[in-house]
């Protein structure tokens, strides 16, 4: 390699004489690598004195590689390309410890942030990315490994879907709420009450209309109520008192469990969906990825009833 270190001193020319010899004119190799046509045509000249040899053939405005320029620039291209390309998979697989999640921003603060420590503990090495939105991202053209969703899988087709929870919603209230205006007992004391209303702008959500019809009740069209478009923002008003909200279960149980939230009554509507963890069936996770899934999926076994977990994968 000492024979070509005094050969060629300079690897940089290489890849300024490729750019000259693809666009056959300085000014635009100088423009796509970010340097004056003087510097590109001194790189040249000097490429040349180098190898003792006239790679380019000089007019007025125009250039044109000689039969030995040819030659080189297709030996030049393809080396410069592979060790390109081994560059490029060298990076990525550098990147691999870099993991992203696309999910809602309720999936994010209510169930994924009260367990990242636990994360952190059981994979150290990988550094997760989670990308919130109001829609479900295209995860084949972001794109994205792995992301959460709700609903029905047959919807999906190009993704594989791993059952995270079912969804299964009832009522809730803080403490003080209670202490305030009593416990309810029945879904028609609800009617009553303060209830706060989420108003999805995307995504599809069970309302309380449709939570009162499983009860076998009608919810009144002017019922006191207090409307948000954002569900981490409905339980934040739950939180403070202002009324009574429809509670996701796989989202509120850190809350429930701590006493910050309190189940109203015993009515629970099973939708027969789910939420799911999904990846696209045109690629390949790679390892790291893959450790993530597993690892939200082992979580959400944990809140699993032993039945539903002993069925929870589709597609795979």
């Amino acid at each position: 390699m000492e024979t070509l270190r005094r050969l060629l001193p300079s690897a940089a020319s290489l890849i300024v004489f490729e750019a000259a010899g693809r666009h056959l004119n300085f000014t635009r190799a100088a423009k796509e690598l970010g340097m004056t046509q003087a510097a590109v045509s001194y790189a040249i000249r000097g490429l040349e004195d180098q190898l003792g040899v006239l790679l380019f053939h000089r007019a007025h405005r125009a250039v044109a590689l000689t039969d030995a320029g040819e030659r080189f620039h297709t030996e030049v291209s393809v080396g410069l390309a592979r060790i390109q390309k081994s560059a490029e998979d060298i990076r990525a697989k550098g990147r691999e410890v870099n993991v992203t999640l696309a999910a809602s921003t309720a999936f994010t603060s209510m169930w994924m942030l009260p367990r990242l420590a636990r994360l952190r503990e059981d994979l150290p090495e990988i550094d997760l990315r989670i990308q919130t939105s109001v829609r479900d991202l295209d995860l084949e053209e972001e794109p994205i490994p792995l992301g959460i969703r709700g609903g029905d899988p047959a919807a999906w087709p190009r993704y594989h879907a791993a059952l995270l929870a079912p969804e299964i919603i009832n009522a809730v209230a803080s403490p003080a709420f209670v202490e305030a205006h009593g416990m309810p007992q029945t879904p028609e004391d609800l009617l009553r009450l303060p209830l706060i209303h989420l108003e999805e702008p995307v995504r599809q959500a069970c309302d309380w209309t449709e939570w009162f019809a499983s009860a076998g009740l009608r919810l009144p069209a002017r019922s006191r109520r207090l409307t948000i478009n954002d569900y981490v923002l409905v339980i934040q008003a739950v939180l403070a008192g202002e009324g009574i909200a429809l509670g996701w279960q796989h989202l509120i149980s850190q809350q429930v469990k701590s006493g910050a939230l309190v189940p109203i009554g015993t009515h629970v509507l099973e939708t027969g969906l789910a939420f799911y963890v999904v990846w696209p069936r045109s690629r390949e996770l790679n390892s790291q990825a893959r450790r993530v899934r597993d690892w939200l999926l082992d979580e959400g076994k944990k809140d699993l009833p032993s039945a539903e977990s002993a069925t929870a994968v589709s597609g795979l």
